[in-house]
């Protein structure tokens, strides 16, 4: 018969605890910005993808479009981003980063790498970089994975 092994060697208990550590602090990090995490999503997204509608956000997000709704109103509020029509769908509406909204991403991304320092303290710079490509990697893998969005509101709920 063979011992059983201690909690701490298993994936599943390792990853769910740095996950946890990792939101926690992120959230802290994110607490004053419209939509917390969300919103700070919505912003990454807005300033890395040329063309994204609503729709596309809230779909590449994992966000339901009637909240995305009102994730974007509270930003446009807060001077953080603007609609602007599409010109190739004048339905449709381009969610654009303002000069305020990538000043304050500048910020948030400065704090969230501090905060992720804290969290990988234990590992060298190289070894940080190796676990990121790492799980960048696995999480590819399955297109059926939930979105960040689940993944943060599931582990706010247990913690």
């Amino acid at each position: 018969m063979t011992t059983p092994q201690r909690v701490e060697s298993d994936l599943g208990w390792a990853l769910g605890r740095v996950a946890r550590a990792h939101l926690r602090v992120a959230q802290e990090q994110v607490a004053g910005l419209p939509g917390g995490p969300r919103g700070y999503q919505v912003l990454v997204a807005a300033a890395r993808e040329e063309s994204s509608t609503q729709l596309a956000l809230a779909q590449k997000l994992g966000v339901d479009r009637t909240v995305m709704t009102y994730l974007i109103d509270e930003l446009q509020a807060a001077g953080l981003v603007e609609r602007r029509p599409d010109p190739a769908d004048r339905r449709a509406r381009r969610v654009v980063l303002t000069e305020a909204g990538g000043a304050r991403l500048c910020d948030l991304e400065r704090r969230l790498r501090e905060a992720e320092q804290h969290v990988l303290a234990p590992l060298t710079p190289e070894e940080q970089d190796v676990l990121r490509a790492l799980l960048r990697r696995v999480a590819e893998v399955d297109p059926d994975t939930a979105s960040a969005c689940e993944v943060a509101r599931d582990l706010a709920q247990e913690c």
